[in-house]
């Protein structure tokens, strides 16, 4: 009897246990978490907006915490590839995966920073709500209940972003990378020296001719504001931001991680506001 009673105490605290969930950047982490409430324990590996994402090397601890997850989400699109390297070296069958890529149809070579399609976070949190219903039936109600929450959490932004696209459509402005590229098209803005954002992104020397240009939209003020990616120490992005100032035009800095204690809607609104006060200036 004592046997049976231990037994099914520990299957009771077995299936009262969180599901372990680990996300490679933490804005998919904050989303699986809405989702995920208490029934849930998210880990996200990259979470520091001080840091470069391109230049992180996953250690000890993130492979510790992806071999206990039943749960893991990624970017793809060649953004996280260290990630897809501890996959690899610790392989199980049980193990859940959920590439936010694949989610919105991307493949290597597309712009990689895809959270700031506003089709990412909905796509996201369904995905997630899914696979954690068929991980853990006992709560599906829940998490359908807390999706459909974030899902009706993320209109106003829609919203903002459809008034801010009738606002600024055609709009010139310009980047150091294509961080912002998708919620740029969103806004329908006109975006100016792709060549040079990719360059920059892929840690490549722009040529001669592009920096001529990208100097010339600033110091001519053909843009109306330089969109600044605040994580990365490029040299050549400080030279154009310190260009941007000189010559007048707004700078509005964006982020590649999601700010510490922002949720993924604050911290997107907050930059859709800096943008405006820079467009309508």
């Amino acid at each position: 009897m004592l046997l049976a009673a231990a037994l099914v105490g520990a299957a009771a605290a077995a299936e009262a246990a969180p599901v372990s969930l680990v996300a490679a950047e933490n804005v998919y982490g904050d989303i699986a978490a809405e989702v995920g409430g208490d029934d849930v324990r998210v880990t996200s590996i990259l979470s520091n907006p001080a840091q470069d994402p391109h230049e992180f090397e996953a250690g000890a601890a993130a492979a510790r915490a992806l071999a206990d997850a039943r749960v893991v989400i990624y970017n793809g699109a060649d953004y996280d590839p260290w990630i897809v390297r501890l996959l690899r070296a610790s392989p199980s069958p049980a193990r859940q995966t959920i590439v936010v890529a694949e989610l919105l149809h991307r493949n290597a070579g597309d712009n990689p920073h895809l959270w700031y399609d506003p089709a990412a976070a909905p796509a996201v949190a369904k995905a997630a709500a899914e696979t954690l219903a068929r991980l853990d039936p006992a709560h599906e109600a829940e998490y359908r209940r807390r999706l459909a929450a974030f899902e009706a959490s993320l209109r106003p932004l829609a919203d903002r972003i459809a008034l801010l696209r009738g606002k600024y459509a055609g709009t010139s402005v310009t980047a150091t990378e294509p961080v912002f590229g998708y919620m740029a098209d969103a806004l329908g803005l006109d975006m100016r020296n792709a060549r040079f954002q990719l360059a920059v992104m892929n840690g490549t020397e722009p040529s001669a001719g592009d920096v001529a240009a990208f100097e010339n939209d600033l110091r001519g003020r053909k843009v109306k504001a330089l969109i600044f990616n605040v994580q990365t120490g490029e040299a050549l992005s400080e030279r154009m931001r310190a260009i941007a100032e000189e010559s007048g035009v707004p700078v509005v800095p964006v982020t590649e991680t999601e700010p510490a204690g922002t949720p993924y809607r604050q911290w997107i609104e907050a930059e859709l506001d800096a943008l405006d006060r820079a467009l309508s200036r």
